[in-house]
């Protein structure tokens, strides 16, 4: 069975961005702290981390085989300029397929049918890999449907003071976590994973 995770850089405040969708030069430090270099999908963006978080970006990729985002979060970063930098097929969660895309391609597929459309239309891309939720609000609604396995959060220690935090609106909260199941210790940022407890 395709396991469905999600994650997030967050601050030690709990959030994964300031209030005005912001502060990423805090959070993102660590993907340009070290000297071992993951390449990506886009020629421009190569991180350049410890041994410790390459290996588990490394290990993030191997197991991931599609991705499900937000209408926000793909506008946001205007679809990735085509093409996600993990070099995954992603999965947008919307109300109507934006102008000048199609409504299915190799890059982008978009589902307006809800979140549990979009959850199987990932795992059938996905296959025996991984599906990956990025956005806290679709994250939250992942959740909320009972379709989340676990959540990775890459802790980094700065305070931000107000801000974003991952599940926003969360209509289940408080939510308890198994774990950490996995800990990997970085430069400037600490790799966690928590398993989601199935509903009693």
């Amino acid at each position: 069975m395709t396991k469905v995770t999600t994650g997030a850089t967050m601050s030690l405040d709990g959030y994964i961005a300031d209030a005005s969708h912001g502060g990423f030069e805090y959070l993102f430090q660590w993907y340009a702290n070290g000297d071992v270099e993951t390449p990506t999908a886009n020629p421009e963006m190569t991180f350049r981390t410890s041994a410790a978080s390459a290996r588990h970006l490394r290990d993030l990729n191997a197991r991931t085989g599609a991705l499900v985002v937000g209408r926000r979060l793909f506008d946001m970063t205007r679809g990735w300029g085509g093409r996600h930098p993990m070099d995954l097929p992603v999965v947008v969660v919307t109300h109507s397929v934006p102008e000048g895309w199609e409504p299915e391609s190799d890059s982008f597929v978009f589902v307006t049918d809800g979140i549990e459309s979009a959850i199987d239309r990932a795992k059938a891309l996905a296959g025996d890999k991984e599906v990956g939720v990025n956005g806290g609000t679709v994250a939250a609604q992942v959740i909320e449907a009972g379709l989340l396995d676990e959540v990775h959060v890459d802790l980094v220690p700065v305070v931000l003071g107000a801000g974003i935090p991952l599940f926003a609106d969360l209509k289940i909260a408080p939510l308890q976590l198994e774990g950490p199941i996995n800990v990997v210790e970085g430069t400037g940022v600490t790799h966690l994973a928590y398993r989601v407890r199935p509903a009693a």
